[in-house]
């Protein structure tokens, strides 16, 4: 990973801090974007999040798992143009099962206990994102790229 020491804790707070993204599939001649609860860890990596299957989300993600996040700290006041901070999150998405849906679910579980009906249901999927390349925006204007190894 390259994220300089002093961005990693801004980035692992942001992270750690927003419970819910804006996730962007690709719909054909569109892309669709969805408000999900998210996790992501705490090495940047991997982002978890759950979706029914029988939503447009499931079915873009099955035709092309290339996914964007985006995570923000806004609190839709003018303070935000100085203080607010994003980061979009860019990588694929994957329905995990087995032993990675079991490491998934638990830390997916760990931020959101009050979804734990909604992803035992057996129509409930659970994704994987493996992050590639964060950007990351500060004092609304200030954009760092991070590209993460696999």
């Amino acid at each position: 990973m390259n994220i300089p020491a002093e961005q990693l804790p801004v980035l692992q707070e942001l992270c750690r801090s927003q419970p819910l993204a804006a996730l962007a599939t690709d719909a054909g001649s569109h892309p669709y974007v969805s408000l999900v609860a998210v996790a992501v860890t705490d090495d940047l990596h991997h982002l978890y999040f759950a979706t029914p299957r029988a939503t447009r989300k499931w079915a873009n993600l099955t035709r092309n798992p290339r996914v964007s996040l985006l995570l923000d700290s806004r609190t839709n006041q003018v303070s935000d143009f100085r203080r607010a901070v994003a980061a979009t999150l860019l990588g694929s998405a994957q329905e995990i099962d087995g032993a990675a849906h079991d490491e998934g679910l638990m830390i997916y579980l760990s931020k959101h206990p009050h979804l734990a009906d909604f992803v035992a249901s057996p129509t409930c999927a659970l994704f994987q994102v493996q992050i590639d390349r964060i950007y990351l925006v500060t004092r609304f204007q200030n954009v760092m790229e991070f590209h993460l190894a696999p």
